[in-house]
């Protein structure tokens, strides 16, 4: 899973992305598996979801998105 440091703008089912902190438009990215309790106990915690993470360039504030 490498990470995407580009910062740019980004877009969700054709919208473009603002920062709901300082509204600033330019996103890096990254990938985070979302940990459930149960997969972690029985050590299968690559089978988890991943979500797209959009990080603000200008204060950090970090959006969530997960395919359906």
């Amino acid at each position: 899973m490498a990470k995407q440091l580009e910062s740019k703008e980004r877009y969700i089912q054709e919208k473009k992305l603002e920062c709901p902190i300082c509204k600033n438009d330019k996103f890096w990215t990254r990938k985070t598996l979302m940990n459930t309790p149960g997969m972690t106990l029985f050590g299968i915690e690559w089978a988890n979801k991943s979500a797209t993470n959009y990080i603000c360039d200008t204060c950090g504030h970090v959006l969530w998105f997960v395919e359906k």
